[in-house]
């Protein structure tokens, strides 16, 4: 994991003019926004089952107010051929995917519009491949709600193509994205398109959200310098519990990227990390 402009905190005291207070991480609330249908499962249900047991909060949000469903291709590995045991997800996130559908904040998520960044401490941003993302990562009232929390400081963790969402919340002071000054890692474009050519024949541009622009090309538009896209170490294997050096994630301040599902447990801990600094309150 990179980090960046972090000064370590000791997770057990923070003295301050002699006083400290700590808080319960369970008044800790996380908003994870999603679509109707199409978010990937690894990229939506391991952070939901690490963040849940640190007994953190997590509220979903939906268009429509109305539970979601997860890219079923992604969780099934039907149609993707001989690719079925690279591409689909692997069955820790399966597991979690089905364990998250019993969930109560995921059975009755809010809607969009009926959140605000003040009553929550934090913003975790997933993505998926599926057509259906288009709803999510166009949508002007999350982005406006994107804009609010990197304004507000608070953490913000995006991967993959949540990391677009946070490309496209345009400031209304800097009319710059909110991830202008900031680095940031995001889907590869070598990843986008070598899924696209490995299933082109038969699922089409079902890789390519956006044929017209890669993910990465999406997102080096709007940074100040396109060196502050970080690549990472060649994407090979996915990460998990006893291999979190497999993933890569690139923490900017208050902000955190990835890549891909392969990047889920280092992003998820890193994430976990940036909220429990904020568990450590002074006066």
């Amino acid at each position: 994991m990179v980090d960046l402009l972090r000064c370590p905190l000791d997770q057990s005291n923070l003295v301050m003019a002699g006083k400290t207070e700590i808080v319960d991480m369970s008044m800790k609330r996380i908003l994870i926004p999603i679509p109707s249908y199409g978010f990937d499962p690894t990229e939506v249900a391991i952070p939901w089952k690490l963040i849940s047991e640190k007994d953190i909060e997590i509220v979903f949000i939906t268009p429509e107010g109305k539970k979601a469903s997860t890219d079923s291709l992604i969780l099934k590995g039907k149609n993707l051929g001989i690719w079925k045991s690279v591409l689909r997800a692997r069955q820790d996130a399966v597991d979690a995917y089905y364990e998250m559908k019993k969930n109560k904040s995921f059975c009755n998520p809010l809607k969009y519009i009926d959140v605000q960044e003040k009553g929550f401490d934090a913003i975790l941003l997933p993505g998926g491949h599926d057509k259906g993302v288009k709803e999510y990562l166009e949508s002007e009232v999350l982005q406006h709600l994107v804009v609010d929390f990197f304004v507000a400081k608070k953490p913000v963790g995006a991967i993959c193509h949540g990391v677009v969402l946070a490309a496209r919340s345009i400031n209304s002071d800097t009319k710059k994205s909110v991830i202008h000054k900031y680095k940031t890692t995001s889907l590869l474009k070598s990843q986008e398109l070598l899924a696209y050519n490995l299933t082109r024949l038969w699922l089409k541009d079902y890789y390519l959200t956006y044929p017209e622009i890669t993910v990465e090309d999406e997102i080096k538009s709007v940074l100040l310098d396109c060196n502050n896209f970080l690549k990472g170490p060649t994407p090979l294997s996915r990460d998990n519990f006893n291999h979190l050096k497999r993933g890569f994630a690139v923490r900017d301040r208050n902000y955190l990227s990835a890549r891909w599902p392969g990047d889920a447990y280092n992003f998820s801990f890193e994430f976990i990390r940036m909220v429990q600094e904020l568990n450590i309150l002074t006066y």
